[in-house]
């Protein structure tokens, strides 16, 4: 159900090929990721990404979270063939798939304005697995809305259906 597409490592001082530092943000070893800092809505020219929405479940779960610095190793995206839900999406992932916010936002940070790049542009969601505040897995979907990123959540056992062609990123 799941075609493996390229892998690469988040880094926003470079171009995103395998060649990339273990770095996964902008955030130094010294610094800890505040996701409500960041992850917030706003289409203004001075925001370091255009955010149109930001769902209730995504601001309850996950923008309240913390996280410490800590180098992710590469992500992998990939293409969704078919109708799938989200728990079968993950079973097809190998463990430990799920990838920290901090990722999430790096990509993001890389097509602030719904650039060409990583993440999907054409109004079709790509997805992460992530742990919320509670610690539990939880799928973060964005989308480019043309305005600005969607960003919204759900639980991974509410079991989602998904259209194929959709992009998954995880480890």
């Amino acid at each position: 159900m799941l075609t493996p597409a390229a892998r690469f490592r988040c880094s926003p001082s470079s171009d995103g090929d395998g060649d990339d530092p273990a770095t996964t943000s902008a955030l130094t070893a010294s610094k800890d990721f505040i996701a409500g800092s960041v992850f917030l809505e706003s289409l203004s020219p001075a925001r370091e990404v255009r955010i149109s929405w930001l769902g209730a479940n995504f601001a309850r779960r996950f923008a309240v979270k913390v996280e410490r610095y800590a180098a992710t190793p590469s992500l992998r995206a990939y293409t969704l063939n078919r109708l799938s839900r989200s728990v079968g999406i993950a079973e097809e992932l190998d463990p430990p798939f799920d990838i920290r916010l901090a990722d999430v936002w790096c990509l993001l940070k890389r097509q602030p304005n719904g650039e060409a790049g990583a993440l999907l542009t054409n109004a079709i969601p790509n997805l992460f697995f992530v742990r919320d505040v509670a610690g539990e897995v939880g799928v973060v979907d964005v989308v480019w809305s043309g305005a600005g990123w969607e960003v919204g959540a759900s639980s991974l056992t509410r079991n989602r259906p998904w259209p194929a062609g959709l992009r998954v990123i995880a480890r």
